[in-house]
């Protein structure tokens, strides 16, 4: 199945004009892991290098994905993935990368080994360090040498099975982007079976991701209409059954449309996001709480919602429409609601976030990329009173 990633578009005098291209390949449904050998195989992988986290491990998922690889291809593992990666742990990943003379990896998980598969497939072919990479102006440094790999997401959120970049927590203490079209996966294999063991926090809190995803990239200003009506699709999808996933985790199709809306937010983010990312990224890259990106972005969504209502034409009408929502309804309120349905938290207090990080958080998000296709321009003072509202 081939699908889309969507690039920037651009206004010039008055001409609305995009640039779009399809490159991502996508195997969804029970089964496809059926397919793993032959993706490595058309990838040209013949040593794999598994990269994953401790909890695919003790959940049985790596045992489950083991048995459709040869021994040779399993024998490789790195399991110590954070759970908001960092450039240390980058490092170390590509040490034995580099060490087994590995040509390629297999990323098993959420979003954090996958980026963390990323920041490997660039430093294991690139001269480092993994920083000089970060940020959109470093997207030409990153050439095809990049090293393949095979995706497979275990929860339905992230989008990273379908995108070109990866956030990292760098030494430096700031969680930047590393992107390039030479990063994404050479297939993604996506069966909702492997999420039927989340539990319900995560469940929510990925499954808000992907929400998030698709809302803010359809209110980022940019021009991209395929890329609008996917993330529309996705945000029905993910409004409609993120319920039923919480509250019952063994929902096949509760499952199938929560990966699916994942996917699609994945897919559809490369047209831009928005203040919520900008706040959420640097909270990701706190050392105390460790924090869920997922769920912070849950907490910040109707806040940013409030802020952004007056200054996005008819697409809060179109978000209704798609929702089922009321043409009377408060958009931003009935977001608190959903987010009270699931369990998520309330506030970023209730995340045992201080006020003391305010600084470090208004900073991280004036310079993060997604602050540029936020609908509102986004100024120190509005950063400010984002945190403060979102901290309850």
């Amino acid at each position: 199945m081939s699908c889309w990633t969507l690039c920037c578009a651009q206004l010039l005098e008055g001409v609305k004009m995009a640039s779009i291209s399809y490159l991502t390949n996508i195997e969804f449904g029970t089964g496809v892991l059926q397919q793993l050998e032959s993706a490595l195989a058309s990838a040209g992988i013949r040593r794999p290098m598994i990269v994953t986290d401790t909890g695919i491990v003790k959940a049985g998922i790596w045992e489950k994905i083991a048995a459709h690889l040869s021994e040779e291809h399993r024998r490789v593992i790195y399991t110590d993935t954070p759970p908001n990666p960092t450039e240390e742990a980058v490092e170390q990943a590509t040490a034995l990368y580099c060490a087994q003379k590995c040509d390629g990896m297999i990323a098993i998980g959420g979003g954090s080994p996958l980026d963390l598969a990323k920041g490997v497939a660039v430093l294991a072919t690139h001269e480092g360090p993994l920083s000089r990479y970060a940020g959109m102006a470093a997207m030409p440094l990153i050439t095809a040498s990049a090293a393949p790999f095979i995706a497979i997401p275990t929860t339905a959120g992230t989008g990273s099975e379908v995108g070109r970049g990866a956030l990292i927590c760098l030494h430096d203490g700031q969680k930047k982007l590393i992107v390039s079209p030479h990063l994404l996966p050479k297939r993604s294999l996506c069966d909702p079976d492997l999420t039927e063991g989340m539990p319900p926090a995560l469940t929510a809190g990925t499954g808000m991701d992907a929400f998030t995803h698709c809302i803010e990239t359809f209110l980022s200003p940019r021009v991209n209409p395929p890329a609008e009506a996917i993330a529309l699709d996705g945000a029905a999808r993910a409004w409609k059954w993120i319920e039923l996933a919480v509250k019952n985790p063994t929902n096949k199709q509760a499952r199938w449309e929560m990966m699916m809306a994942g996917i699609e937010g994945g897919l559809a983010f490369q047209k831009g996001l928005g203040a919520v990312h900008a706040l959420s990224h640097p909270l990701g890259a706190l050392t105390y709480p460790k924090l869920h990106h997922g769920t912070v972005n849950a907490v910040i969504l109707p806040a940013v919602l409030r802020f952004n209502e007056a200054h996005v034409g008819d697409k809060y009408a179109r978000l209704r429409v798609a929702l089922g929502l009321p043409m009377t309804a408060n958009f931003a309120e009935e977001v608190e609601k959903l987010n009270v349905r699931i369990g998520m938290p309330q506030n970023l207090r209730e995340l045992q976030v201080a006020e003391d990080v305010e600084d470090f958080v208004v900073e991280g998000a004036l310079s993060d990329h997604s602050t540029l296709t936020n609908p509102r321009a986004l100024t120190e003072e509005d950063a400010r009173k984002l945190f403060k509202e979102a901290m309850g």
